[in-house]
């Protein structure tokens, strides 16, 4: 079984085997027709549930061969122009090159003595990228897994930082359409079921910063503490970039931690005609960033960022068995020291190779086609009688309802656009997602693809029409 570790004796069986896996992978990107097999639960489950795992097959080849049934044939494909559906992007070539340096090598992130170069690499990539947001000399992060650990660690700053003796008191304000991590990090941090504040948006999806004012103040009456403020820059649903200059004076006034969660629109960093949607990040006291969602990388590749580097000590905890205190006199650089993780990827890796071989413009005019794009796909909708689009984009997000022309019933509407999306994913054809807009079921494109067209979008829109359609007629029939 020694033959199968890699170490020197087996470089040439390591390059057999990734390339024999590569070139499988590489044939199915070159010829996948579609997103999607359409492939159902109860058709694949009984694949998996039989293959024996105690009995091996002892042969490359055909664990391939077996995996292109199991995985490599219905695996939803992200790069497919027609897969419209959720934050989930195409990778760039030196991404990928970059996971496989990573996962062979397998550095692990947590101390210098497991990662040397490693530790800073990501560091300069932590400093690239709060020049970028502009946070200033005495800022600092981290890479974590994505999104909602790093709302958690910045959240978890946030408590820390509070003035309070009184965990009860603790309030958190976002709006409404804010990602679903600021609740359940309230939850894992103790805080009470009330301890989040909903504010309301505005018709363009924005945080209304006179209700944020209302609330602060109310806070303020009540004798509790306004913990933190956390504005979106990318809301999930619609791409909405909330006022941050505003709301930036609101903290500054009301002495709260200002968070900007950037997980979508953190690809304006690099853009080449729309930086200036993010100003006021720079006033931030921390920022959530996902390279996986708009720098085009793969999962995991994220980022929590602070203005004050002081205060990721409340994250650092001391073994002698792997970051002593002497450590820190010592000047060795352990990033475990700044984590909510011990055991880390050297996911850094991916976006340095990316911009050693791209450049930041590179990723920047890849995140302006998908918006401009989107921008053509509002158009689409807005002059197509068959839709109601809910908000002109401001980055890649189209949130619309498909509404017939002779059904007046809500819910009867609701039940064809849920049918339709239903539908289309069964076919394979292509795959879009689906939220709510107050009572009411709508459907959403997330253009993140820059090899998607308006021909694709238009194209996908008739084939959500005659699903919708054909269930309409369906239900007259059952009706009548």
């Amino acid at each position: 079984m020694r033959s199968h570790l890699l170490n020197d004796t087996t470089a040439e069986h390591y390059r057999r085997s990734v390339t024999e896996g590569v070139e499988r992978v590489a044939a199915k990107l070159a010829t996948a027709e579609r997103p999607f097999t359409g492939v159902s639960v109860d058709a694949l489950a009984p694949l998996i549930e039989r293959i024996d795992l105690d009995k091996p097959l002892h042969d490359t080849t055909a664990v391939l061969d077996e995996l292109e049934d199991v995985y490599l044939r219905d695996a939803v494909y992200f790069h497919h122009p027609r897969y419209l559906a959720h934050l989930n992007c195409p990778v760039v070539i030196p991404a990928v090159l970059g996971e496989a340096i990573l996962s062979a090598v397998n550095s692990s992130l947590d101390t210098w003595d497991q990662s040397a170069g490693g530790t800073l690499i990501e560091r300069r990539l932590i400093d690239w990228t709060a020049e970028r947001i502009g946070l200033g000399p005495c800022a600092d992060g981290v890479f974590t897994s994505g999104g909602t650990q790093s709302n958690l660690q910045a959240l978890l700053l946030a408590r820390e930082e509070a003035k309070t003796d009184s965990l009860a008191k603790l309030r958190i304000f976002a709006s409404e359409v804010s990602h679903f991590s600021v609740k359940k990090s309230a939850k894992l941090l103790g805080l009470g079921q009330d301890s989040v504040v909903p504010i309301p948006v505005d018709h363009d999806k924005r945080l209304q910063t006179v209700a944020l004012a209302h609330e602060l103040e109310r806070c303020r009456r009540e004798g509790l503490v306004p913990m933190a403020v956390v504005a979106t820059a990318g809301t999930t649903d619609f791409g909405s970039i909330d006022p941050l200059p505003e709301i930036a004076e609101l903290c500054s006034q009301y002495g709260a931690w200002m968070h900007v969660d950037a997980a979508y629109g953190c690809g304006l960093l690099t853009s080449l005609k729309r930086r200036a949607l993010l100003d006021g990040i720079e006033r931030a006291d921390s920022v959530t960033v996902d390279y996986h969602k708009s720098f085009f990388q793969p999962v995991s590749s994220s980022a929590v960022l602070v203005r004050d580097a002081t205060t990721l000590r409340h994250a650092t905890y001391h073994a002698e068995y792997l970051n002593p205190r002497r450590m820190v006199q010592e000047r060795i650089p352990n990033q475990v020291d700044k984590s909510l993780q011990t055991t880390r990827r050297f996911d850094a890796l991916k976006l340095w190779v990316t911009l050693r071989v791209m450049g930041a413009d590179g990723i920047g005019q890849l995140f302006d086609e998908v918006c401009d794009l989107a921008a053509e796909g509002w158009k689409l909708l807005a002059a197509d009688p068959r839709y109601d689009v809910v908000v002109e984009p401001t980055l890649s997000t189209l949130v619309f309802r498909y509404v017939p022309a002779n059904v007046t019933d809500p819910a009867e509407i609701d039940r064809a656009n849920l049918y339709a999306r239903k539908a289309l994913f069964a076919s394979g054809e292509a795959i879009v997602a689906g939220t709510k807009v107050g009572a009411r079921h709508y459907l959403k494109f997330t253009l993140l693809n820059p090899e998607t067209t308006p021909d694709d979008i238009a194209a996908v829109l008739d084939l959500i029409a005659g699903h919708a359609e054909q269930y309409l007629g369906e239900s007259l029939d059952r009706a009548s």
